[in-house]
């Protein structure tokens, strides 16, 4: 396999430490040049001196002090570092694990480099996807890393795209799937953000609890595969083994199964296309209980319900509902709204926005703007 040279932008965070986990393991074929962090610079200091990355950035400037780099390190600071970092001329991949609407700028500027992204960062894709595919025209690709978009992506190679018949996104269902409504409103954020299969960072595991994260899947699904809302279907799958399928047109269904551990899919967005041997525990199916598959409750958990209108509306609701979503989870998590209020907030922003004189979200202006008005919606008494 060729040498990687890569840089780890959201290095900090759950997917980075990950994805550093699966670089500590193959040393002798990848190499992390650039590491880049949002305010975490006790964590940052140490990956700095196991990596010794040529390139940091930090995005809280006022921490600068407190990093420590060694002569002939380059330290980027600001909230343009990850946008820096992602055109480094000597990187092969770029991990793009920023959360949330601030992986945007960051992919684009990797894009238009011509870089392979290794993307865990859905919303950029929901929110900005005119952007991303004039960015593609430069040379670069995405390569998900998101289990559920890996596992699609490893699927279509069973077969031709015209043959393709539908997308099927599985979800574990959350620590809610079997709660009843009175016990969702009265839910706090332990008992939200407390997983019953994955190891995730506070937003992601918040969105799987409400089942936003699968929203923003379906959106991001159809517009990485090209597919209609309407060829996208959604199974809850509690054992988190079976992590997505495509049908295809004569009924054959491919499924990508594995244990679930987010380094397999990190890895194999590095090795892509090739496989190598990995740290991972396999998966042994006699040790597994029986795999089974129900529908979502769209009553319980009506973030499915809105994410396909966001799609189908198209324009800015798909913004509206990212960017209305991240300001009711922080609310949320910070005690000021209820667990069901969450979806509340966002299908109050996406009824409202729908009445404003919002511009064609095909620039990056226009986005932001779309975004802070969403979030100020969201943030108004329901």
């Amino acid at each position: 396999m060729k040498y990687k040279k890569i840089v780890v932008l959201g290095s900090t965070g759950s997917i980075g430490i990950q994805t550093l986990d699966v670089i500590r393991s193959h040393r002798d074929t990848m190499q992390c040049i650039g590491l880049c962090a949002g305010s975490n610079v006790e964590l940052l200091n140490r990956q700095i001196m196991e990596f010794c990355p040529k390139h940091v950035g930090l995005a809280e400037a006022g921490h600068a002090r407190e990093v420590i780099v060694g002569k002939g390190v380059s330290l980027i600071l600001g909230q343009s570092a990850a946008t820096e970092l992602a055109q480094l001329a000597e990187a092969d991949i770029i991990v793009n694990a920023v959360c949330g609407f601030a992986g945007t700028l960051p992919l684009v500027a990797a894009l238009h480099a011509g870089k392979t992204v290794a993307l865990a960062n859905k919303e950029s894709i929901v929110c900005a996807n005119p952007l991303i595919q004039n960015a593609l025209k430069s040379g670069g690709r995405i390569i998900p890393v998101d289990s559920e978009q890996s596992a699609i992506f490893q699927c279509l190679m069973a077969g031709r795209r015209s043959d393709l018949k539908k997308l099927i996104l599985t979800a574990s269902g959350g620590p809610f799937r079997t709660s009843t409504l009175e016990e969702m409103e009265h839910a706090g954020p332990e008992q939200a953000l407390n997983h019953p299969i994955w190891n995730m960072g506070k937003k992601i595991s918040l969105d799987s609890a409400t089942m936003f994260n699968k929203g923003l899947e379906i959106m991001e699904a159809a517009f990485l595969f090209d597919m209609e809302g309407g060829a996208i279907e959604v199974l809850l799958h509690p054992q988190s083994i079976v992590h997505s399928m495509v049908e295809f047109i004569d009924g054959s269904i491919i499924a990508q199964l594995g244990t679930a551990d987010m380094r397999t899919a990190i890895q194999y967005s590095l090795t892509y296309p090739e496989r190598i041997k990995s740290e991972v525990k396999p998966l042994s199916l006699f040790d597994e209980r029986p795999l089974t598959f129900e529908r979502p409750d769209v009553a319980r958990f009506p973030a499915i319900k809105l994410a396909y209108a966001a799609l189908n509306g198209g324009n800015a609701l798909p913004i509206v509902y990212n960017a209305a979503n991240e300001a009711a989870a922080s609310m949320f998590l910070a005690g000021k709204t209820g667990f069901l209020d969450i979806a509340r907030r966002v299908e109050y922003a996406m009824e409202r926005a729908q009445a404003l004189d919002f511009a064609n979200a095909d620039n990056y202006e226009a986005i932001v703007e779309i975004d802070r008005q969403a979030r100020r919606l969201a943030q108004e008494k329901v």
